[in-house]
């Protein structure tokens, strides 16, 4: 029973992640401009990384982005979820996780800079 049970329950989570993601790609748009300007450096990440830890740093680097741009739509929404009306804290929450996506991509960028100038 617990086996059947967990693929019903990974089945049910995959699912709601391929939902998840095709409203990110359908609903945001900084989501898609982060994928559409990333994914040609993925491709290049074989050529550019001396070895197999300068290619994960690489790639690591710029799956963060897309990461930390999904939970931060999901913080807008419930933000949004929870009032239209302006409220410090909801600005606040808005704000933090503008930051964080700022913050992955500093990362990233800092990340390349090292590996390919380095």
């Amino acid at each position: 029973m617990g086996d059947t049970f967990d693929l019903v329950r990974l089945a049910r989570a995959a699912r709601c992640s391929w939902a998840g993601l095709r409203a990110a790609w359908r609903e945001e748009a900084a989501f898609r401009l982060e994928l559409l300007l990333l994914g040609p450096l993925a491709l290049a990440v074989p050529w550019l990384g001396a070895s197999g830890v300068e290619r994960a740093l690489l790639w690591a680097s710029l799956a963060l982005v897309p990461l930390v741009e999904l939970l931060n739509s999901a913080v807008e929404a419930a933000v949004d979820r929870s009032g239209r009306e302006h409220h410090p804290l909801a600005g606040k929450a808005k704000d933090l996780g503008s930051a964080a996506v700022a913050a992955a991509l500093v990362l990233a960028g800092g990340v390349w800079a090292l590996v390919l100038l380095g």
